[in-house]
């Protein structure tokens, strides 16, 4: 699927646009209790085969006001009991976060990964890390396209939130297979706020994630 590429002074969620009457707002965080148990077998995320792919928007909310991107994992492990799913938790290299759809052009994929990376955004020296902890797992409703909820504790510039995924989770043998559906989330919620009106009108609140995991049973 291609992408128009809008001018880079806007970007995935936004580029290059006056931040100098930016105000930091304070976000408090929030977490659900941990309800998962952590009795099973262990399994190992596979680095190489799990990652967190990104989209975000530029005005409308559609493919064509879009970047989407990928954050790798630093680590992650699950836990199986009696065949069934039983804790996870994933945490995510932001140093690693890159725009797919500006592969092919190197001056201006640095560009956006470097304003996205900066304080403007995901302050990545500060924060090099976001992590997704399960805090509870059940079963999807009949006839959804996914067979599990997780319910867990997202956090991002050291605010944390919150947020369910439906999944598609499947154990085959030593692998643990995990699809989150795409979730959209608020910027906002956690501390990504811009305060000059003209970039607010600019950049959608929302921003898309999926987790993808291949874990692998720790021998």
């Amino acid at each position: 699927m291609k992408f128009r590429h809008f001018p880079l002074f806007i970007g995935a969620f936004g580029l290059f646009f006056l931040s100098s009457c930016k105000k930091d707002k304070k976000v408090e965080s929030e977490t659900s209790a941990v309800t998962t148990t952590t009795d099973g077998n262990l399994y190992i995320a596979d680095l190489a085969n799990s990652k967190i792919e990104w989209k975000g928007y530029k005005v409308f909310k559609s493919d064509n006001t879009s970047h989407i991107g990928t954050i790798a994992l630093q680590s992650g492990q699950v836990t199986v009991k009696d065949g069934k799913l039983e804790s996870g938790k994933f945490v995510a290299n932001m140093g690693s976060l890159t725009s797919v759809d500006l592969k092919d052009d190197a001056e201006n994929l640095a560009k956006l990964n470097g304003h996205l990376k900066s304080a403007d955004f995901f302050d990545v020296e500060k924060f090099p890390t976001a992590t997704y902890e399960i805090t509870k797992i059940s079963e999807a409703p009949s006839g959804s396209d996914y067979n599990t909820v997780l319910n867990g504790n997202l956090t991002i510039k050291g605010i944390t939130k919150p947020v369910e995924f439906n999944a598609n989770v499947k154990i085959e043998g030593k692998n643990v297979l995990i699809a989150t559906q795409p979730k959209d989330i608020k910027r906002e919620d956690f501390g990504v706020v811009f305060q000059v009106p003209a970039a607010n009108g600019i950049i959608k609140d929302e921003i898309t994630l999926q987790i993808l995991v291949n874990a692998k049973e720790k021998k």
